[in-house]
């Protein structure tokens, strides 16, 4: 079996990112680091705010990296499932590196342009979350198809009209690989999918009978409706995860591969995914159950602090500086939509509870003042920031110290957005 990263192309790609001088484009490092590379910081241990960091600047925990993606990969290799971690999150080669190093399968992308980034970085087998009907991108899938036997990409599919469209771009392109595909099961109010069985039958034929392309499972998206985690809404998340089971049953016949693949699993509900479509296949039908958990390896202070099954710890954080005190119970600081993710919840200040950020501008935040938090937030005063979904913050960053326990440099994660 082709192993999911190449391991010299992916050490070639980090050891070249280690070696490129930092300078002006990432903001918030110290402009001592103007120059230097990151293997000298690493090896130096640097300190961000011994060396003069310019607020606001976005950290990452090496401990909690490194426990958030231990306790995913014990939890799935238990189950006996595999974790194709969804690489959108933080798009950086750093990170993923620890998630095929703790024994990812495959990585997920949402898009072709992100596929592009992790074939740079040498992944081998990925999962295309998302349907493909770009002529131009299935003529970039087909040749890198065609010219790396070794190369595994499987990608969506949800209509009759989507099968003809790839077929036709596929055969206009010359490709000589079929396109593996799976038939994504929609959720009635959710996103893409097939809303009925009807139409989940009638787009797997259409793929079997298509020379460019070929079926190999069935995916589905079990949090297309929100994160609400209540009873309700787990149940209907489970009677759809059923329709999934449903549909891998009934297409038995279908499949165009050894080994069916069944794929879903956010960051949300990926416990009730492994509960209702790992294991108990008919005799006969070899399936394997694929998780794209995405956030789980940096966890959050919001959202998935709610809602994540797992005892995770959060490691992103971007810190702040108050620069106004204009009210009494009111200070400024140096972050705001351009620096932290505001589309879930508002950041949540660490070591004051009694506070909390009412708004944020583009370059402000508005932090509303406990009294008994009043001393920790003087003017000029570091404040360190909790997130809420991890993806709106790291698409904001370009390089992001990974520090220890004691604030020195471990890594600088790079991102490709």
């Amino acid at each position: 079996m082709t192993a999911p990263l190449d391991a010299t192309a992916a050490a070639r790609f980090l050891a070249a990112l280690d070696r490129d001088p930092l300078d002006w484009r990432f903001k918030g490092i110290p402009s001592s680091w103007w120059g230097r590379t990151p293997a000298s910081l690493r090896d130096e241990r640097a300190e961000p705010f011994g060396d003069g960091a310019v607020g606001p600047l976005c950290v990452l925990s090496d401990s909690a990296l490194a426990h958030n993606a231990e306790v995913m990969a014990n939890w799935c290799r238990d189950r006996g499932v595999d974790l194709a971690p969804h690489g959108k999150t933080h798009m950086s080669p750093q990170l993923l590196a620890r998630q095929f190093d703790a024994g990812a399968w495959a990585v997920t992308a949402a898009t072709v342009g992100q596929t592009r980034v992790f074939r740079q970085f040498g992944v081998q087998r990925i999962v295309l979350a998302n349907e493909v009907v770009d002529a131009a991108a299935l003529r970039w899938l087909a040749a890198d198809l065609d010219e790396h036997p070794d190369l595994e990409v499987v990608c969506w599919v949800d209509s009759v009209a989507g099968v003809e469209l790839m077929t036709g771009a596929l055969t206009a392109a010359g490709a000589r690989r079929p396109l593996e595909v799976c038939v994504e099961v929609g959720m009635a109010g959710g996103r893409t999918g097939c809303r009925s069985a009807a139409d989940v039958d009638a787009v797997a034929r259409a793929v079997a009978a298509s020379a460019r392309l070929r079926l190999v499972g069935v995916s589905g998206y079990e949090a297309a409706r929100g994160h609400d985690v209540s009873d309700d809404s787990r149940g209907l998340v489970r009677a759809y995860l059923r329709e999934i089971r449903a549909a891998v049953e009934r297409l038995s016949g279908l499949f165009e591969a050894d080994t069916v693949v069944v794929t879903a699993g956010g960051s949300t509900f990926f416990d009730a995914v492994v509960d209702e479509l790992a294991g108990g296949w008919p005799s006969g039908l070899d399936v394997r159950t694929v998780l794209r958990s995405g956030c789980y390896l940096t966890h959050d202070d919001g959202l998935y602090a709610r809602t994540s099954p797992l005892a995770l710890r959060a490691a992103l954080t971007v810190w702040a500086q108050v620069v106004s005190r204009p009210e009494p119970n009111l200070a400024l600081l140096t972050m705001g939509r351009r620096d932290v993710s505001h589309d879930s919840d508002l950041p949540v200040p660490y070591g004051m509870p009694d506070s909390r950020v009412s708004a944020l501008n583009d370059q402000h935040a508005f932090l509303r003042i406990g009294d008994s938090d009043a001393p920790r937030a003087r003017v000029g005063d570091w404040v360190q920031f909790g997130v809420s979904h991890p993806c709106t913050t790291f698409d904001k960053w370009q390089l992001i110290p990974v520090l220890d326990d004691e604030g020195r440099v471990t890594d600088l994660a790079r991102t490709f957005f």
